[in-house]
Protein backbone atom coordinates (compact mmCIF):
# COMPACT_ATOMS: atom_id res chain seq x y z
CA UNK A 1 0.00 0.00 0.00
CA UNK A 2 1.27 3.54 -1.21
CA UNK A 3 2.23 6.23 1.88
CA UNK A 4 -0.82 8.85 1.57
CA UNK A 5 -0.49 11.96 -0.37
CA UNK A 6 0.77 15.07 1.54
CA UNK A 7 -1.01 18.42 1.22
CA UNK A 8 1.46 21.14 0.32
CA UNK A 9 -0.09 24.02 1.91
CA UNK A 10 2.38 26.33 0.86
CA UNK A 11 4.08 25.56 -2.92
CA UNK A 12 7.03 27.64 -4.08
CA UNK A 13 10.19 27.38 -6.33
CA UNK A 14 7.03 27.87 -9.25
CA UNK A 15 7.68 28.57 -12.73
CA UNK A 16 5.69 31.54 -12.98
CA UNK A 17 4.88 33.90 -9.89
CA UNK A 18 1.50 33.06 -7.57
CA UNK A 19 -0.53 35.37 -5.44
CA UNK A 20 1.01 35.27 -1.84
CA UNK A 21 -1.15 32.71 0.49
CA UNK A 22 -2.66 33.53 3.52
CA UNK A 23 -1.24 31.75 6.83
CA UNK A 24 -3.04 28.83 8.07
CA UNK A 25 -1.50 28.23 11.42
CA UNK A 26 -0.83 30.02 14.67
CA UNK A 27 2.01 32.13 15.53
CA UNK A 28 1.76 31.67 19.10
CA UNK A 29 0.67 28.15 20.29
CA UNK A 30 0.80 28.16 23.90
CA UNK A 31 -0.75 30.75 26.84
CA UNK A 32 0.31 32.42 29.06
CA UNK A 33 0.76 29.40 32.09
CA UNK A 34 3.78 27.87 32.94
CA UNK A 35 6.20 30.57 30.67
CA UNK A 36 7.50 33.62 31.24
CA UNK A 37 6.27 36.04 28.13
CA UNK A 38 3.26 37.83 29.74
CA UNK A 39 0.19 38.53 27.17
CA UNK A 40 1.40 42.21 26.05
CA UNK A 41 4.60 40.56 24.53
CA UNK A 42 2.40 37.16 22.85
CA UNK A 43 0.39 40.26 21.39
CA UNK A 44 3.24 41.26 19.74
CA UNK A 45 4.60 38.53 18.77
CA UNK A 46 1.40 37.32 17.59
CA UNK A 47 0.61 40.46 15.72
CA UNK A 48 4.36 41.83 14.30
CA UNK A 49 5.81 38.51 14.32
CA UNK A 50 8.96 39.71 16.48
CA UNK A 51 10.07 40.31 20.09
CA UNK A 52 13.22 41.84 21.63
CA UNK A 53 14.01 40.40 25.07
CA UNK A 54 16.83 42.45 26.56
CA UNK A 55 19.47 41.09 28.41
CA UNK A 56 18.98 37.54 27.59
CA UNK A 57 22.79 36.44 28.08
CA UNK A 58 24.92 37.61 31.03
CA UNK A 59 28.02 39.02 29.90
CA UNK A 60 30.98 36.40 30.65
CA UNK A 61 28.71 34.14 28.85
CA UNK A 62 28.42 36.55 25.86
CA UNK A 63 32.63 37.34 26.16
CA UNK A 64 32.55 33.02 26.52
CA UNK A 65 30.19 32.51 22.56
CA UNK A 66 32.52 35.21 21.28
CA UNK A 67 35.29 33.10 21.74
CA UNK A 68 33.96 30.39 19.72
CA UNK A 69 34.20 31.97 16.65
CA UNK A 70 37.92 31.80 16.68
CA UNK A 71 37.97 28.73 18.92
CA UNK A 72 35.93 26.14 16.72
CA UNK A 73 37.10 27.06 13.35
CA UNK A 74 40.88 26.70 14.28
CA UNK A 75 39.94 23.35 15.75
CA UNK A 76 38.03 22.05 12.53
CA UNK A 77 39.98 23.63 9.74
CA UNK A 78 38.27 23.01 6.48
CA UNK A 79 34.86 21.37 8.16
CA UNK A 80 31.43 21.96 5.61
CA UNK A 81 30.33 23.26 9.01
CA UNK A 82 32.49 26.73 8.64
CA UNK A 83 31.29 28.55 5.70
CA UNK A 84 33.60 31.75 4.94
CA UNK A 85 32.74 34.59 3.34
CA UNK A 86 33.15 34.29 -0.66
CA UNK A 87 36.53 35.21 -1.74
CA UNK A 88 38.25 35.33 1.88
CA UNK A 89 38.92 33.06 4.72
CA UNK A 90 36.87 34.63 7.12
CA UNK A 91 34.64 32.98 8.60
CA UNK A 92 31.04 33.81 7.66
CA UNK A 93 28.72 31.04 9.99
CA UNK A 94 29.66 28.21 12.40
CA UNK A 95 26.62 25.57 11.74
CA UNK A 96 25.45 22.80 14.10
CA UNK A 97 26.84 25.61 17.11
CA UNK A 98 25.18 23.93 19.76
CA UNK A 99 26.87 20.44 18.97
CA UNK A 100 30.75 22.16 18.71
CA UNK A 101 30.07 23.96 21.43
CA UNK A 102 28.81 23.53 25.24
CA UNK A 103 28.44 26.98 25.39
CA UNK A 104 25.86 27.35 22.77
CA UNK A 105 23.92 24.07 24.14
CA UNK A 106 24.00 25.56 27.54
CA UNK A 107 22.39 29.12 26.29
CA UNK A 108 19.56 27.00 24.48
CA UNK A 109 18.72 25.18 27.42
CA UNK A 110 18.71 27.87 29.74
CA UNK A 111 15.84 29.64 31.66
CA UNK A 112 14.56 33.09 29.51
CA UNK A 113 15.58 31.15 26.12
CA UNK A 114 14.33 27.63 26.52
CA UNK A 115 11.03 28.46 28.05
CA UNK A 116 10.26 31.12 25.52
CA UNK A 117 10.40 28.43 22.55
CA UNK A 118 7.87 26.07 24.26
CA UNK A 119 5.70 28.88 25.38
CA UNK A 120 5.73 29.96 21.59
CA UNK A 121 5.66 26.56 20.18
CA UNK A 122 2.99 25.04 22.67
CA UNK A 123 5.26 22.19 24.40
CA UNK A 124 8.71 20.42 23.97
CA UNK A 125 10.86 21.46 21.40
CA UNK A 126 14.46 20.51 19.68
CA UNK A 127 16.93 22.66 17.62
CA UNK A 128 16.34 22.33 14.18
CA UNK A 129 19.74 24.17 13.24
CA UNK A 130 21.93 26.59 14.95
CA UNK A 131 24.87 28.95 14.26
CA UNK A 132 27.03 31.33 15.10
CA UNK A 133 27.31 34.18 12.47
CA UNK A 134 29.90 36.75 12.26
CA UNK A 135 29.83 39.99 10.00
CA UNK A 136 33.49 41.02 9.47
CA UNK A 137 34.34 44.84 9.67
CA UNK A 138 34.29 46.64 6.29
CA UNK A 139 33.78 43.56 4.18
CA UNK A 140 30.84 41.06 5.85
CA UNK A 141 28.01 40.48 3.50
CA UNK A 142 24.22 40.60 4.23
CA UNK A 143 21.40 38.23 3.58
CA UNK A 144 18.74 38.91 1.43
CA UNK A 145 15.45 39.66 1.94
CA UNK A 146 13.73 36.10 2.92
CA UNK A 147 11.44 33.78 4.84
CA UNK A 148 13.41 31.02 6.97
CA UNK A 149 10.01 28.86 6.40
CA UNK A 150 10.32 29.17 2.67
CA UNK A 151 13.42 27.52 2.69
CA UNK A 152 12.99 25.06 5.69
CA UNK A 153 9.60 23.58 4.14
CA UNK A 154 11.01 23.35 -0.04
CA UNK A 155 14.80 21.93 1.19
CA UNK A 156 14.24 20.67 4.86
CA UNK A 157 10.58 19.57 4.50
CA UNK A 158 9.10 21.12 7.42
CA UNK A 159 5.20 20.81 7.59
CA UNK A 160 3.93 23.65 9.15
CA UNK A 161 4.91 27.11 10.72
CA UNK A 162 5.60 25.70 14.10
CA UNK A 163 9.41 27.07 14.62
CA UNK A 164 10.74 29.86 15.56
CA UNK A 165 14.15 31.56 15.65
CA UNK A 166 16.37 33.19 18.20
CA UNK A 167 18.95 35.62 17.93
CA UNK A 168 21.27 36.34 20.16
CA UNK A 169 23.18 39.81 19.66
CA UNK A 170 27.13 39.38 20.80
CA UNK A 171 28.44 42.33 19.82
CA UNK A 172 26.52 46.14 19.73
CA UNK A 173 23.65 45.50 16.89
CA UNK A 174 23.55 49.42 15.34
CA UNK A 175 22.29 50.58 12.02
CA UNK A 176 24.84 50.84 10.00
CA UNK A 177 26.68 47.51 10.87
CA UNK A 178 24.47 45.08 8.87
CA UNK A 179 22.02 44.67 11.70
CA UNK A 180 18.73 42.52 10.90
CA UNK A 181 15.98 44.36 9.24
CA UNK A 182 12.29 42.33 9.73
CA UNK A 183 9.13 43.45 7.51
CA UNK A 184 6.57 43.65 10.91
CA UNK A 185 3.37 41.64 9.80
CA UNK A 186 4.37 39.00 6.76
CA UNK A 187 4.72 36.27 8.66
CA UNK A 188 1.13 35.95 8.02
CA UNK A 189 1.40 35.86 4.76
CA UNK A 190 3.26 32.95 2.48
CA UNK A 191 4.98 34.34 -0.98
CA UNK A 192 5.28 31.41 -3.18
CA UNK A 193 9.30 32.06 -5.05
CA UNK A 194 10.00 31.41 -8.67
CA UNK A 195 12.42 29.46 -9.74
CA UNK A 196 13.66 25.38 -9.35
CA UNK A 197 15.94 24.02 -6.61
CA UNK A 198 19.20 23.50 -7.39
CA UNK A 199 20.84 20.13 -6.33
CA UNK A 200 22.94 21.13 -3.02
CA UNK A 201 21.70 24.57 -3.18
CA UNK A 202 23.30 24.73 0.41
CA UNK A 203 26.64 25.02 -0.73
CA UNK A 204 25.36 28.26 -2.72
CA UNK A 205 22.80 29.89 -0.69
CA UNK A 206 24.18 29.56 2.70
CA UNK A 207 27.31 31.99 1.31
CA UNK A 208 25.14 34.05 -0.76
CA UNK A 209 20.54 33.27 -1.08
CA UNK A 210 19.49 33.32 -4.89
CA UNK A 211 16.91 30.83 -5.03
CA UNK A 212 13.95 31.15 -2.91
CA UNK A 213 13.59 34.89 -2.42
CA UNK A 214 10.57 36.64 -3.43
CA UNK A 215 10.35 39.55 -6.95
CA UNK A 216 11.23 42.96 -6.10
CA UNK A 217 7.77 43.68 -6.44
CA UNK A 218 6.41 41.57 -4.07
CA UNK A 219 9.08 43.05 -1.63
CA UNK A 220 8.15 46.38 -2.56
CA UNK A 221 4.48 45.88 -2.06
CA UNK A 222 5.07 43.97 1.53
CA UNK A 223 7.22 46.94 2.66
CA UNK A 224 4.64 49.52 1.80
CA UNK A 225 2.36 47.84 4.00
CA UNK A 226 4.21 46.77 6.93
CA UNK A 227 6.90 49.03 6.47
CA UNK A 228 10.94 48.13 8.21
CA UNK A 229 12.42 48.14 11.39
CA UNK A 230 15.59 47.69 12.61
CA UNK A 231 17.06 45.11 15.22
CA UNK A 232 19.03 47.63 17.51
CA UNK A 233 20.46 45.97 20.55
CA UNK A 234 23.26 45.61 22.88
CA UNK A 235 25.44 42.12 23.57
CA UNK A 236 22.98 39.66 25.27
CA UNK A 237 20.16 41.38 24.19
CA UNK A 238 17.52 38.81 22.39
CA UNK A 239 15.48 38.92 19.14
CA UNK A 240 12.77 36.45 18.69
CA UNK A 241 11.22 35.93 15.71
CA UNK A 242 8.40 33.78 13.57
CA UNK A 243 9.92 31.61 10.97
CA UNK A 244 8.06 33.22 8.46
CA UNK A 245 9.06 36.57 8.82
CA UNK A 246 10.68 38.77 5.76
CA UNK A 247 13.88 39.11 7.46
CA UNK A 248 17.65 39.91 5.85
CA UNK A 249 20.23 42.46 6.33
CA UNK A 250 22.57 44.80 4.37
CA UNK A 251 26.57 44.94 4.03
CA UNK A 252 28.67 46.02 6.60
CA UNK A 253 30.80 48.72 5.40
CA UNK A 254 31.20 49.51 9.07
CA UNK A 255 34.51 49.94 11.32
CA UNK A 256 32.64 47.37 13.72
CA UNK A 257 32.00 43.54 13.30
CA UNK A 258 28.66 42.31 14.41
CA UNK A 259 28.38 38.68 15.25
CA UNK A 260 25.31 36.49 16.96
CA UNK A 261 24.35 33.24 17.87
CA UNK A 262 21.15 32.05 15.50
CA UNK A 263 19.19 29.43 17.56
CA UNK A 264 16.00 27.73 15.84
CA UNK A 265 13.64 25.97 17.57
CA UNK A 266 11.10 23.51 15.87
CA UNK A 267 8.23 21.82 17.89
CA UNK A 268 8.54 18.09 17.98
CA UNK A 269 5.02 18.04 16.51
CA UNK A 270 6.49 19.24 12.98
CA UNK A 271 9.56 16.98 12.45
CA UNK A 272 10.40 16.97 8.83
CA UNK A 273 8.67 15.08 6.21
CA UNK A 274 10.84 15.01 2.56
CA UNK A 275 11.26 18.51 0.97
CA UNK A 276 8.56 19.87 -0.55
CA UNK A 277 10.39 21.51 -3.74
CA UNK A 278 13.82 20.20 -3.30
CA UNK A 279 16.16 16.73 -4.29
CA UNK A 280 17.47 14.98 -0.64
CA UNK A 281 17.66 16.74 2.52
CA UNK A 282 20.08 19.01 3.22
CA UNK A 283 22.76 18.02 5.72
CA UNK A 284 21.98 16.62 9.20
CA UNK A 285 24.14 20.07 10.35
CA UNK A 286 22.20 22.43 8.61
CA UNK A 287 18.62 20.55 9.19
CA UNK A 288 18.64 18.25 12.23
CA UNK A 289 17.59 15.00 12.28
CA UNK A 290 17.62 14.19 16.03
CA UNK A 291 14.32 15.17 17.26
CA UNK A 292 15.80 14.80 21.08
CA UNK A 293 13.11 17.69 23.01
CA UNK A 294 15.51 19.95 24.47
CA UNK A 295 15.52 19.75 28.28
CA UNK A 296 16.41 22.96 30.99
CA UNK A 297 19.89 23.41 32.44
CA UNK A 298 20.91 25.16 35.15
CA UNK A 299 21.28 28.93 35.06
CA UNK A 300 24.26 30.28 34.96
CA UNK A 301 25.77 32.10 37.89
CA UNK A 302 28.22 34.31 35.45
Amino acid sequence: MSAPAITDRYPSRLEAEQPPIVRSEPVVWGGTDGGPLAPPALTQMSEQGFLIRPSTVYDATVSALRNEIDRVPARLGDDPRIIREAGSQEVRSIFEAHVLSSVVMDVACSPGVLDVAEQLLGGPVYLHQSRINAMPAFRGRGFYWHSDFETWHTEDGLPQMRTVSCSIALTVNVAYNGTLQVMPGTHRTFYPCVGATPRDNHRKSLVEQEVGVPSTQTLAEAALTSGIELFLGQPGDALWFDCNLMHGSGSNISPYPRSNVFLVFNSVENTPLRPFAGYEPRPGYIAARDFTPLTPRPPSTS
